[in-house]
């Protein structure tokens, strides 16, 4: 089976299983024409479409492995973020959470925000209101995204964050909104299933960190650039994301000695807003 055929394959795996394609769609969180197209070869399928569909209708691990080799057979894909838009970032916040709930193992390298899983109301707010939504679609897109948070109390989950130091003095929000978002960092990092690790300014480096990625288990990453959000997956490629990810991680600071760096980041923006007359 080649790419072109995933279509009438994955319609014909839903008719075998028993299942209405409304059910389906609802599954894999998409409309039901979306689905449809998908099925009558109208849209290619993406990587994150055949894993959700196949989710959906509820296969074998050997099914699934074969059609997921012909899913990755295109090993990276774009999607504009104008297209995201066109979607609703609620809707692209509900497929995340979709695709989540299929990992066991998440490690975030963030060089620019704070993680969206670790983020308080304020400051997802305030990522979202730079997209120029209007305050509907704003309020919906922060309900989307802190529903998908829910993610980081499963203790079922590996959870694994390598933040550099300047993400916590890029001030998104006021300081004392920032020092609210610190205390969530330190609260989050309390997790038994749960590793976040801080890259401090004044530790020698003989890496850059060039942009923000997210790896899921060792099957996929997504990459976010300023005109559209990647996705990776071809096994080399992979695990160049993951070299990365871990030479970052080796030297950055965890436990006890990363929550003092924080707090103590936190506490300048403390002393701050305490001084404002």
């Amino acid at each position: 089976m080649n790419r072109t055929q995933l279509g009438t394959a994955l319609r014909a795996l839903r008719q075998a299983s028993g299942k209405e394609a409304k059910t389906v769609a609802r599954g894999a969180v998409m409309s039901a024409s979306k689905l449809s197209k998908i099925e009558t070869g109208k849209a290619p399928p993406t990587v994150v479409d055949v894993e959700r569909i196949l989710t959906a209708i509820g296969v074998s691990d050997e099914v699934k492995t074969e059609y997921m080799a012909a899913a990755r057979a295109e090993a990276t894909e774009a999607t504009a973020w104008r297209l995201i838009r066109r979607l609703g970032h609620h809707r692209k916040q509900q497929q995340i959470k979709a695709l989540d709930d299929t990992t066991g193992l998440i490690r975030v390298f963030q060089p620019s925000l704070v993680p969206g899983l670790l983020q308080t109301p304020e400051y997802v707010r305030a990522v979202f209101g730079r997209r120029d939504l209007t305050e509907e679609q704003l309020s919906r897109a922060v309900a989307a995204r802190l529903a998908r948070q829910r993610s980081l109390y499963d203790a079922t989950k590996t959870l694994r964050f390598v933040i550099t130091e300047p993400v916590l003095r890029w001030r998104l929000v006021p300081a004392a909104m920032m020092a609210g978002q610190l205390d969530r960092i330190i609260s989050a990092s309390r997790l038994s299933h749960v590793d976040i690790r801080i890259v401090p300014l004044s530790a020698p480096q003989t890496d850059v960190p060039a942009h923000s990625f997210v790896i899921r288990d060792d099957r996929m990453v997504t990459v976010e650039t300023v005109h559209a959000e990647l996705m990776v997956t071809d096994p080399r490629d992979v695990e160049t994301y993951i070299h990365k990810y871990d030479g970052f991680a080796a030297g950055a600071l965890s436990g006890d000695e990363m929550r003092r760096a924080v707090e103590g980041i936190r506490d300048k923006y403390l002393r701050e807003q305490e001084s404002i007359p």
